[in-house]
């Protein structure tokens, strides 16, 4: 397995930290009380309780191995790294889609982050890769399923 870097804000790092903690000290719990509870069933091989807790079991200890490695492979973005007048990571940017002439507010994260129904869009999406770098005032195109859209960069906050 490749270690790849995490790109990560503070938000997306409590969460991740969260998550962790949860599975292993709830979740764990849980599932071995399951498991413990199918044994008392007497004969596994037609316990269909205690196959849904082992796969169960093997899902959450693949989460927490998958968690640790990206925490482990995490570089956080400081706000305070964060500039204004060029979008990058952890940058809220307000553009306006000029076929549709709406003003949208994307968040620019990590891919471990992306969530675009909260308009979280990840550095790595292709509207994300053609913000990176770019200004205020400045216009981009983005090449999407649907055809082409058109960005202007209103504004560039954290």
């Amino acid at each position: 397995m490749v270690n790849k870097e995490v790109v990560l804000t503070y938000e997306g790092l409590q969460k991740l930290e969260q998550e962790l903690e949860n599975l292993k000290t709830v979740k764990r719990r849980e599932v071995a009380e399951r498991i413990k509870q199918a044994l008392s069933f007497g004969d596994i091989s037609e316990n269909s309780e205690y196959d849904e807790a082992k796969n169960e079991q093997a899902y959450i200890e693949g989460r927490i191995f998958q968690l640790e490695n990206m925490l482990k492979n995490a570089k956080v973005i400081d706000e305070d790294d964060i500039k204004t007048d060029v979008v990058g990571i952890g940058s809220k940017v307000t553009v306006l889609d000029m076929e549709f002439d709406e003003e949208v507010e994307y968040y620019i994260v990590g891919s471990t982050e992306a969530d675009p129904a909260q308009f979280k869009i990840s550095n790595e999406s292709p509207v994300g890769k053609a913000l990176i770098g770019q200004k205020v005032g400045g216009v981009v195109e983005v090449s999407v399923p649907d055809g082409i859209i058109k960005f202007k960069i209103l504004g560039i906050n954290k």
